[in-house]
Order: structure tokens, then sequence, then C-alpha cells
């Protein structure tokens, strides 16, 4: 019940969600009430922050500095499991493999399978539990596509279990122990698993994947036009913050609970 209400509020706390909220609020205060001068402000503010965070230069230069918490991972260093993190997913078996994988779930796992073809004698584990209405899970979708290029199913483990990244962290520590392994995810989530880890007294080694942030340089139109794809950039810098405030606040009473 918590999990699922966590999710509903966050949801609803997005940049697109919340702005278009605020939006809705503003139109019934100039159709519905007196309060016409509010209602302006707000509608415009919200308009303004919706431009705003949909400017690539704007997205990019919130999520850049998260994301580069961690550089690509060239080590060579010998580990046991390279453990890959679910993300978003869906599961159509007429489909191809990979078309199962939604957003930043793809990048997540062609880096697992990079990362264990540079790791011979690494087992390759994914995570993540079956959605409620979906009878297969995060995991085993992503091992589908792992065995699709070429990695043989013995080299995998599926932990189904998890629902988001702390039960993650609790399950991938009873397969790891105090090992070092290789932990992937996306770069601008990367920060915030590394602290559920290590709150396990686990030893990953950051592996960032799906790096969003564009520093190469661009088209003049592609920076100054809105579009979607850089607003979801900024989602990403909210999503993540918000999810570090929770964490930061279930430190806290899980500290105030043990004194």
């Amino acid at each position: 019940m918590l999990f699922d209400l966590k999710k509903w509020v966050g949801g609803l706390m997005m940049p697109l969600s919340f702005l278009l909220l605020i939006m809705g609020v503003a139109l019934i205060l100039l159709w519905c009430t007196q309060w016409q001068r509010t209602g302006k402000v707000l509608i415009s503010c919200a308009w303004l922050f919706l431009l705003l965070l949909s400017l690539q230069p704007v997205a990019d230069r919130l999520l850049r500095p998260l994301e580069a918490r961690f550089p690509t991972y060239q080590g060579t260093t010998s580990v046991g499991y390279i453990v890959v993190l679910g993300g978003g997913y869906t599961f159509n078996p007429e489909w191809a493999p990979s078309s199962n994988l939604i957003g930043n779930s793809l990048p997540r796992v062609t880096e697992g399978v990079r990362q264990y073809l540079r790791h011979p004698g690494a087992k390759l584990v994914f995570t993540g539990a079956a959605a409620p209405t979906n009878p297969v899970s995060s995991a085993r979708t992503a091992a589908l596509v792992a065995e699709s290029l070429g990695v043989p199913a013995g080299d995998i483990i599926m932990l189904d279990q998890p629902r988001d990244t702390e039960q993650e962290a609790a399950q991938v520590a009873t397969l790891v122990g105090k090992q070092p392994f290789l932990l992937i995810t996306s770069a601008n989530h990367l920060p915030r698993a590394i602290g559920f880890f290590h709150a396990r007294g686990l030893q990953p080694i950051p592996v960032p994947a799906n790096q969003l942030a564009i520093s190469s340089p661009l088209n003049g139109w592609e920076q100054a036009i809105p579009q979607a794809l850089y607003l979801a950039h900024s989602e990403r810098v909210w999503y993540e913050g918000l999810g570090r405030l929770w964490q930061r606040l279930r430190g806290s009473q899980e500290s105030q609970g043990n004194n």
C-alpha cells in the first residue's frame, strides 16, 4: 500500500503533472471565480516553467551535475557479479525482446552485457519484480534480452522480488555478501542507488549507463525549440531529487527508531 501511494504521489509531483495541475487550478480561478489576477499569475508561471524545463540548455544544465558523479566505467577489476537494476518494461511475446524494455532499461541491460563480456566468469544479475498487471517480471524481461544478445542462460541470475531500489539492495546483499561487484543503473539514478547499497554494508563499484545530458555541440534550433525529450531530462532531476529527499527522511526515521 505504501509503495503504491508513493508512486501515485510521486507521479503527481512530476513537473508535467504538477504544472498541468497548476494550470487547471488557474483556469478554474479564471472561469469560475473572482480571483482573476491570481489565475493569470498561476497560469503564466506554470507556462513559463514548462517552457524552460523543455529547453535543452536548461534541462541538461540541471541534469549534468547529477550524471557527472561517476564516469563511464572502463576498469577490469575481477568481480563475481554484475548487477543490473530493473527499470521500465512491458511484455509482448510477439515483439523483439529489446522492444519490451522501456526508457532507461535497455541502456542498462546493454551496458550489463558489455561489462559481462569484459569480465569473463562473472554472473549477470537482473533485478525487478513483476508489475501488478504483468505475469513476467522486469528481471525476466531483461534476462530474455541478454540471452538474445548471446549471454548464456547459465550465467544469468534473476532477482524478481524487489519492487524498488531499497528492496533491490536488500536482496542483492543476500547474494553477493561483502565482495565487490559492478552496480549498473542509469547515471542519474546511480548516486541514490549507491546510497542504498552502502547502507547495507555492500561494496558496489558504480557503473553508469544511459547518460542523457548532452554536452556535445547541437544545432541552434535543437537548443531553442522546447521538446518533450528535454522535459523528460528535467523530470529525471526532479524525480531523483524527490527520491533523495525520501531516502534521507527514511534514514532519519530509522536512526530515531534505533535510538
